[in-house]
């Protein structure tokens, strides 16, 4: 049950409880009145017969032959008792009590509006549930859609747009924990930027005494040495380039420069790109020409096959089918938290084998085409990662 019928349910039982309270502990709060007038003529009555010539006045009966039983019983016990007899469909209160051994008994009817009183009531105790209950709605309604917005800011956060923030509009509690969540997200915002802005620069100061290793490293002569040592400072320009990149894709304003490409004969020339010896397939299923920045493509199919043969396991399979390209592996398939909340920086279940940035520069590159990036796991259980760019299919040229 959502939280606006939650509330409104609350609000509609409470003034149903209300309504019935009212319609019951009323009436009996006119028949206790009455009751109480009843017994006060009754003792005002029992003193003039006994200071009187013992005549009945103010309506008092001796001994009556009709006296209910039961407060016949309650008399004879030597006690001032009332009762409440129906004649039908009026109601008749008695008082009575015993003087020289004999009942003195006075009668009189209740107000006959109560019944009618009651009545109304509970009519106005129904108006006025549905009425509470049309407010409540309404209430809750405007709470629940005040909440749904806060957590859809929330959400856009989480998902890396630091710029979402939650409404704040008003005094209640909902908006004080607003401004707190605000806060936060101003805060978190202004930390994560910084942090970005670090590894950005620093990846700026590397760009030239890495390029200084690679050209000093060329000169070195043959050798296992001098192999391991332009591995290693390869691999530090390639990781260098990854994290300028990714600051590029990090502070926005990257643009596609799109042109009409054939989607197959771009995955296959991507393919062959990638240095290495693997067992790496492109199926082409059905070929595309598709309107998109192919340079960015081949860096996202470039990244996806590199990730494939680096955490997956042969072979890798590049399937392309009309304007989605799949990249399929053998491995043990992507990891729960990539496939719950998307590739994020920094973060790999492969410890030693990565740092997360190949998938999230594949993320970025495919947000600025425009295009979807899904990761998911095959029948066989291995990985499967899908670029969409239908939205991106053209009609082959004429020439084509």
């Amino acid at each position: 049950m959502g939280l606006r019928l939650k509330i409104g349910a609350t609000i509609t039982a409470t003034a149903a409880l209300a309504a019935l309270v009212t319609g019951v502990q009323v009436p009996r709060l006119l028949e206790d009145r009455g009751r109480d007038q009843v017994m006060e003529r009754l003792l005002f009555a029992e003193r003039m017969y006994e200071a009187g010539d013992g005549r009945q006045r103010l309506g008092l009966r001796i001994d009556p032959p009709n006296l209910p039983d039961e407060l016949r019983r309650m008399v004879l016990r030597g006690r001032r008792a009332t009762y409440v007899q129906q004649n039908g469909d009026r109601r008749q209160i008695w008082a009575a009590t015993v003087y020289d051994g004999h009942v003195l008994a006075l009668t009189q009817h209740e107000d006959p509006l109560s019944g009618e009183l009651q009545s109304g009531m509970f009519r106005a105790g129904a108006v006025g549930t549905a009425v509470a209950t049309l407010i409540g709605l309404l209430l809750a309604t405007r709470l629940g859609r005040r909440l749904r917005l806060s957590a859809c800011r929330a959400e856009q956060i989480t998902g890396g747009d630091l710029d979402a923030r939650l409404p704040g509009n008003g005094r209640d509690e909902i908006a004080t924990l607003t401004r707190a969540v605000n806060t936060m997200a101003e805060a978190l915002a202004g930390r994560l930027r910084a942090e970005r802005e670090v590894t950005a620069n620093i990846a700026h100061e590397l760009r030239t005494p890495v390029a200084g290793l690679v050209a000093a490293a060329g000169l070195l002569p043959d050798g296992r040495a001098e192999s391991m040592v332009k591995e290693r400072v390869a691999r530090m320009r390639d990781l260098m380039e990854d994290v300028i990149e990714v600051a590029r894709l990090d502070n926005g304003g990257e643009e596609a420069e799109s042109r009409l490409v054939e989607l197959g004969s771009l995955a296959a020339r991507t393919v062959r790109a990638v240095e290495t010896t693997a067992d790496v397939r492109v199926d082409i299923v059905e070929d595309a020409f598709v309107e998109t920045d192919s340079r960015r493509v081949e860096r996202i199919l470039t990244n996806l096959v590199s990730n494939a043969l680096r955490h997956g396991a042969e072979p890798v399979v590049v399937e392309v089918e009309g304007g989605t390209v799949r990249v399929r592996d053998h491995g043990a398939g992507f990891p729960e938290h990539l496939l719950t909340h998307g590739p994020r920086r920094f973060h790999t279940s492969a410890v030693g084998k990565g740092l997360g940035l190949g998938l999230t520069i594949a993320a970025g590159q495919a947000e600025v085409l425009g295009a979807g990036l899904r990761f998911t796991a095959t029948a066989d259980g291995g990985a499967c990662a899908v670029l969409d760019l239908t939205d991106s299919v053209r009609r082959p040229p004429a020439d084509a």
